[in-house]
């Protein structure tokens, strides 16, 4: 495992690899670009298969939080954490101590929030010790719902672009992952009309989007399922070369991070009148919140909501720069996200005394 070679390759500045014996805490911390303002991107705790895969998410992971915190606006760049280890088992507070006392070597280089298999409970403890943490239970709280919130404007502006109509009344949507923001979103959905079909690799999920009005599917076919919409909002890479010829929707829409396995499926969908509506664009809500409580004065949600409820009218601008470039939609999101990149950087060459 070649780690230079992948940080050459995605472009990042600082890896931090952290061990605590104690706790047992195996972390990656990657801060991909601060150019636009110190790494904000969630802990994610997962039991990965192996050290190698880890690293490659938490690198994928915050490269994508460089762009989706670029494209919402935000004077912040991209930075992830991982924790080796299973949520439902290994969490304690001794972890979370440990990877806060981590955190904060780094000097609000990296700033860390919640993200799947944390929780605000989680921040709590790491808040005990540094302050380089967001999404805490007084402020801005779990984003998961603020999260949905933003992927359901994103569905409507691309409803609009693929049907002609934001009105989701009566589309069919597969929602792959019933988490806290995949329940929320489903939730909207029904409120909104929508036929809302649901999957998960855990029953007792399924089983909570059933009684709020979904139609269960088994997770392995989902995949399959005849809709409108398609809303990956589990883990990445599912859009790839064994899914795309079984997707039956005329719109990729989700939640997930990094939803497509390569660049080139993106290309791929295109090519089969599958309209996506970059991952990074339609999911970043979730960082608007967390990001309130940085601003002066501190955490308004209604300012956040406002924000996020933009998520529609940037999308839409993604796509008729796609029109326009004739270039694939998640190229176009690229662009407009390193563009504002490009002109910090630019601006950066004015002496400003001190």
């Amino acid at each position: 495992m070649q780690v230079f070679d992948l940080m050459d390759k995605h472009g990042h500045e600082q890896v931090v690899f952290c061990y605590d014996k104690v706790s047992g805490l195996k972390s990656i911390i990657a801060i991909h670009d601060t150019t636009l303002g110190p790494a904000l991107g969630g802990l994610r705790m997962w039991p990965y298969k192996s050290e190698e895969e880890a690293l490659i998410d938490v690198l994928r992971l915050s490269r994508g939080m460089t762009y989706k915190n670029s494209a919402m606006g935000l004077n912040l760049g991209g930075g992830k954490a991982v924790i080796i280890g299973d949520p439902r088992r290994d969490k304690s507070e001794e972890l979370f101590r440990a990877f806060g006392k981590f955190v904060n070597t780094l000097g609000g280089r990296y700033i860390t929030a919640e993200d799947v298999g944390t929780s605000t409970e989680d921040m709590e403890i790491i808040r005990t010790e540094t302050p380089y943490v967001c999404g805490l239970a007084e402020t801005s709280g779990n984003p998961s719902p603020v999260t949905a919130f933003g992927v359901y404007r994103a569905m409507m502006a691309a409803a609009k672009e693929a049907f002609g109509s934001d009105n989701l009344a009566g589309r069919k949507v597969a929602v792959q992952g019933v988490g806290s923001v995949g329940l929320n979103l489903i939730k909207r959905l029904l409120e909104a009309g929508a036929t809302v079909y649901a999957a998960d690799i855990f029953p007792d999920k399924v089983q909570k989007a059933v009684e709020l009005g979904a139609k269960a599917v088994p997770a392995d076919r989902i995949i399959d399922q005849e809709c409108d919409i398609f809303a990956p909002c589990a883990l990445g890479g599912v859009i790839n070369d064994e899914t795309i010829p079984r997707l039956k929707a005329k719109v990729v829409c989700g939640a997930a991070n990094n939803q497509l396995l390569e660049e080139r499926h993106g290309k791929a969908l295109s090519q089969r009148g599958i309209l996506y509506a970059p991952d990074f664009i339609a999911n970043g809500g979730g960082v608007i919140n967390v990001a309130e409580e940085l601003q002066p004065g501190g955490y308004r949600s209604e300012r956040a909501l406002a924000k996020v409820s933009k998520i529609y009218d940037i999308l839409l601008k993604v796509f008729k720069m796609s029109r326009e470039m004739g270039i694939e939609t998640y190229e176009a999101a690229n662009a407009l996200a390193e563009e504002r990149i490009r002109k910090a950087l630019e601006q950066k060459r004015m002496y400003v005394p001190v």
